[in-house]
């Protein structure tokens, strides 16, 4: 057990969540994933698992949309050290044949990356204590693996693969571009941590599965090869793993449900639930609300905007404000509920170097300001439709 090598941290994270009152059972995600898995260790060889060689998987989507609650039970789900059959027991993955046999049975390395050191003023800082924390891992796990402190934390890894017996491992790695939007990372910075990622990550014998999760694209940072790898999987350019982010009407409705029986007084309309939160689309159309607003509005007992106005908000607001594009009218359109036809390229979503309309639209459907549809964006739910509102009003 360690700070990164199968942790109690996520385990302890995802209990508080299986516990509270308006938890939404997404653990069908695993029939997705365990495919993805080699069966050694005794495991058995399964005839669904053939052509199944993605092992690199790298979900974005907006904030507030269920990343990190998702890494956390993944983690939970596999890492060893911990006993997680008293909340997987009762959840929709304890009906497949595999279940048992992988649940808490495999090595996770579980780092979230939006932590920072203390009077964190460099990247240096910053990927220097994620280093060393994993080698500290690694050697009180491994002694017989004989890891120095110094070592790249690859060549560890190696050394583990190699000398234990070809222990590998499940990456789960969690906001992984979280750093590039800190003000102290330059360009240098950034092209550093690709390399990190790369040389830790790709075409290495010790990685069973690497699971990532951020907001913006991998190709918004990486134009060559280094992280290649990884199958990226959005909310508007591909439809797998799309339930698992957001709720469906189904859900919202069992979760209204409970609402009824929880709250004697109730203030919040099934009705308002979707005109408020509801309006996100996939990429085959399947609508989706807002997680983070739905749980917010019921646990409150009141509708009401529960978004996180900061960052992105801030930056958008910024190219209205300058009528970057001619932007300004469009959005007082897509205020009046009228779509705008828009060429949406998640790629060209580059924070503070928006030029073109669509770069921004883009940047707008990816940060979960506006959803996309059949070439158009639109304002998703009301929850949106007023902070846009204000932000034309305030101008």
């Amino acid at each position: 057990m360690g700070v990164y090598l199968n942790s109690t941290s996520p385990y302890t994270l995802f209990k508080e969540e299986f516990l509270s009152a308006y938890f939404v059972d997404k653990s069908e995600i695993f029939k997705e994933l365990i495919p993805i898995l080699g069966f050694d260790k005794g495991l058995t060889q399964m005839s669904y698992t053939e052509g199944k060689g993605i092992r690199y998987v790298c979900i974005t989507r907006p904030r507030r949309f269920g990343k990190t609650v998702m890494a956390n039970m993944i983690s939970s789900y596999f890492e060893k050290g911990i006993d997680s059959s008293r909340e997987f027991g009762s959840l929709k993955v304890s009906k497949y044949k595999w279940y048992a046999e992988h649940l808490n049975q495999h090595n996770v390395v579980h780092i979230m990356c939006n932590e920072l050191p203390r009077s964190c003023v460099s990247y240096g800082q910053y990927i220097e204590r994620i280093q060393d924390r994993l080698i500290r891992d690694l050697m009180k796990a491994y002694p017989e693996a004989e890891i120095k402190k110094d070592d790249a934390v690859w060549d560890a890894l190696i050394s583990v693969f190699e000398y234990c017996g070809g222990e590998r491992f499940i990456f789960v790695i969690d906001e992984w571009d979280y750093i590039f939007h800190r003000r102290f990372v330059t360009d240098a910075d950034r092209a550093a941590y690709i390399d990190f990622l790369s040389n830790l990550l790709k075409d290495k014998p010790y990685v069973e599965m690497a699971y990532m999760t951020g907001i913006l694209p991998i190709a918004k940072y990486s134009s060559g090869s280094e992280l290649n790898m990884f199958f990226e999987f959005s909310m508007a350019g591909r439809e797998k793993y799309s339930e698992y982010f957001g709720f469906t009407d189904e859900e919202v409705d069992e979760l209204y449900d409970r609402y009824q029986k929880i709250e004697s007084e109730l203030k919040v309309s099934r009705e308002g639930l979707r005109l408020w939160y509801d309006g996100y689309q996939t990429l085959t159309g399947i609508r989706l609300y807002n997680p983070r607003s739905v749980v917010g509005a019921l646990s409150c007992n009141q509708l009401g905007n529960y978004w996180t106005s900061s960052g992105p908000y801030d930056e958008i607001y910024t190219y209205v404000k300058n009528d970057r594009s001619g932007i300004r009218d469009e959005i007082a359109g897509l205020i009046s509920g009228i779509p705008v036809s828009a060429n949406v390229q998640e790629y060209a979503a580059v924070s503070m170097k928006l030029s073109a309309k669509d770069e921004i639209y883009s940047a707008m459907v990816v940060y979960g300001f506006l959803s996309y549809s059949n070439g158009c964006v639109s304002i998703p739910n009301k929850e949106l439709m007023d902070k846009f509102a204000d932000m034309i009003g305030i101008l």
